[in-house]
């Protein structure tokens, strides 16, 4: 275009310096007629040329067109759902690395094309005749351009980052007077402009209008300027930091009547951020505004707001409506579990395998051929109790959801959870495999979260029985990590031996090898007392109920299961072994009991505490398919002979390793 604009203004001073000089010829009528055809051929090549020129531009703003309608209509509203989805954990990509390549070169190549028809204002202000095309078209194409200029230039302010708190549940969550941190950023990367352009930031523009929605005024910095310096790769952005939002009293305070009917968590708020963008003669006003919020003012909303946000993204990919919880649609099968499976991604860094859905799936919907039809309504995701229970859907979720961030991140990663299961397919999976075999659940019974061990067990006469125990929760998490569980927990078996019935992780990889990495006791070479017995927190139950355990006030043991079972359960008789609700933990061991209670001088069914030294914390008992080991003399190391007062030398490792043997509840 550069070459065709030069060529157009060499023709034009060819052109008029001849003209000049045929009206200062002195010549003959048949020279100036020639003279005149001469110059008519000229001009009616300039003519041509201009024709071609203002053709060539017509041209190239179609094809802007297009590109315009390619990235905004499709690649930056697909850009601007990414982002929406990746707000409530799907894994996708929100790099702007590049739209702001094509919004930056479209727009260069825009303002060139305004530099070219500037150009022809000059040529026509030098020379201009009959019929000339460009005063007649190079207006209407003047404002194609500054129309697509506008377009782009608009649609190239967008937020980059979405309102979050620091330590907040997750994006598009805030609380009042609390900080929260936004970045917008202009995708035209134009250097002149770094530190010119003001950006200011309000809230609630599109709302203020509707009555019942509680109003808010921004504090914290309300005014900053695009710049290089706060992005990585240099775009221009404007990264607000230290913002917070505080109640802006209306009347008497408070809510008020809300026209909508909706909850505070149902309320959906938006930051608004404007500047003024002024280049090369366009002066274009630009406004963006952030997906909508959900603002709380104290910690106990933030479950429920939660699941707001997580609706919202889920469902409705148009920011603007404000009022969606009015008449919320309902979700499908497909598009619930790929929600879900995007939050086990975020918090354990694995989703949900196909078992894992159609089990979730059966929960919601019963025995289905297929689930694509159905759906979930917001009522009864968030706000209708489950069967049987006093929670909602979400808040079951939610609080499992919570147990895996905090406690089983790295379980779940590698697989090692089942995790949703129902109880007879359970049983029916444990019931084909070798004895002990074991598999992780979550339980369906408590409210903020608990995972649950299931194994098999084989009587002498080779029926199987499945044996539960009663639930873990972030309580008991706190206290002992669950791989520490899976390898310290003991049954006591006949003459109150205390065994570990699990052997094999489902379908049947050895329970060290799964969870030995995660085992925290110090190793041989670590411990300082590995010549002594030693202790540690164990999880002790009877095989056959709660006798001879007994410290205290009767335990949960044998309480019944609060889980509650399908009705393809009904009618099984396994055995279900509970722990109390500060879980049954006591220093216990993997030692003979017939040859501690020889050295102790008592019996089973003693009220001395169940506490015994414990031997080498990372070599589990043998696996038992019918009988007991005949001994377990390689994991005491040397006996004391029976000519030994072993009272005392029982007393003088006790005292010179300073161990208090007693219940770590007591």
């Amino acid at each position: 275009m550069e070459h065709s604009v030069r060529c157009l203004e060499e023709q034009q001073d060819e052109f008029d310096f001849k003209y000049q000089t045929h009206l200062m010829d002195f010549c003959t009528e048949e020279e100036k007629k020639k003279q005149l055809e001469g110059l008519q051929k000229m001009l009616n090549t300039l003519d041509n040329c201009r024709r071609n020129f203002l053709s060539d531009i017509s041209a190239m703003l179609d094809a802007a067109d297009v590109l315009r309608s390619a990235i905004i209509d499709e690649e930056l509203v697909e850009w601007k759902r990414r982002q929406q989805k990746s707000c409530i954990g799907a894994p996708e990509n929100t790099s702007l690395e590049h739209l702001e390549k094509w919004f930056t070169q479209i727009i260069e190549c825009m303002f060139q094309l305004q530099m070219f028809l500037q150009k022809l204002d000059e040529l026509v202000g030098k020379m201009t005749y009959e019929n000339d095309p460009i005063p007649v078209r190079k207006p209407p194409l003047k404002s194609r351009l500054e129309t697509l200029l506008t377009q782009l230039i608009k649609s190239s302010f967008v937020v980059e980052n979405q309102p979050s708190m620091p330590q907040g549940r997750g994006l598009l969550l805030l609380r009042t007077n609390v900080q929260f941190s936004v970045k917008v950023r202009l995708l035209y990367k134009v250097p002149e402009l770094n530190h010119v352009m003001k950006v200011s930031v309000s809230v609630n523009n599109a709302t203020s209008q509707l009555k019942g929605f509680r109003k808010f005024n921004v504090l914290g910095t309300l005014s900053k300027a695009l710049n290089m310096a706060e992005s990585m790769n240099g775009g221009m952005v404007a990264d607000f930091r230290h913002l917070s939002l505080k109640d802006q009293k209306v009347g008497g305070g408070g809510k008020g009547i809300n026209d909508l009917s909706l909850s505070v968590t149902e309320e959906l708020h938006r930051i608004t951020f404007q500047t003024q963008f002024d280049y090369q003669g366009l002066s274009v006003p630009l406004e963006i505004s952030s997906l909508p919020v959900v603002v709380i003012s104290n910690s106990s909303q933030q479950q429920s707001a939660w699941a707001s946000v997580l609706w919202f993204n889920m469902l409705c990919p148009d920011p603007e409506n404000v009022k969606f919880f009015e008449s919320s649609p309902a979700a499908t099968w497909p598009q619930f579990g790929e929600m879900l499976n995007w939050q086990f991604l975020s918090c354990g860094k694995r989703g949900l395998d196909n078992d894992q859905l159609e089990t979730l799936a059966i929960k919601l919907f019963g025995k289905q051929q297929s689930y694509e039809n159905c759906t979930i309504s917001w009522t009864k995701f968030s706000k209708e109790n489950l069967p049987d229970t006093n929670f909602t859907l979400w808040v079951w979720l939610d609080g499992i959801l919570n147990l895996v961030k905090l406690y089983l991140s790295d379980l779940w990663s590698d697989g090692s959870i089942m995790g949703f299961v129902s109880k007879g397919k359970e049983r029916l999976l444990l019931k084909k495999k070798q004895n002990g075999t074991f598999l992780l659940r979550f339980s369906e019974s408590i409210k903020d979260g608990g995972i649950t061990f299931s194994w098999v067990q084989y009587a002498n006469d080779g029926s199987s029985s499945v044996q539960t125990v009663k639930p873990f929760t972030s309580t008991d998490l706190k206290q002992i990590a669950l791989p520490d569980i899976l390898c310290n927990f003991r049954i006591m078996e006949a003459e109150n031996i205390p065994v570990n019935p699990l052997c094999y992780l489902y379908p049947n990889t050895p329970k060290d090898q799964a969870f030995g990495k995660y085992y925290s006791e110090k190793t041989e070479e670590e411990n300082p007392y590995l010549k002594y017995l030693k202790t540690k927190l164990v999880f002790v139950t009877n095989e056959n109920g709660c006798s001879g355990i007994r410290e205290g006030p009767e335990s949960d043991l044998c309480t019944q299961d609060r889980d509650p079972p399908s009705s393809s359960d009904a009618g099984d008789d396994d055995v279900l072994l509970k722990g109390s609700e500060k879980s049954p933990m006591i220093s216990s061991s993997t030692t003979d009991a017939d040859f501690l209670n020889s050295i102790l001088d008592i019996d089973g069914e003693s009220s001395f505490p169940n506490t015994f030294p414990v031997t080498s914390p990372h070599i589990s008992p043998s696996c038992l398919q019918q009988n007991f080991p005949e001994s377990v003399e390689d994991d005491l190391g040397e006996a004391p002979s029976t000519d030994t007062d072993v009272n005392n030398t029982l007393q003088e490792i006790l005292n010179d390793i300073n161990l208090n043997l007693l219940h770590p509840w007591s």
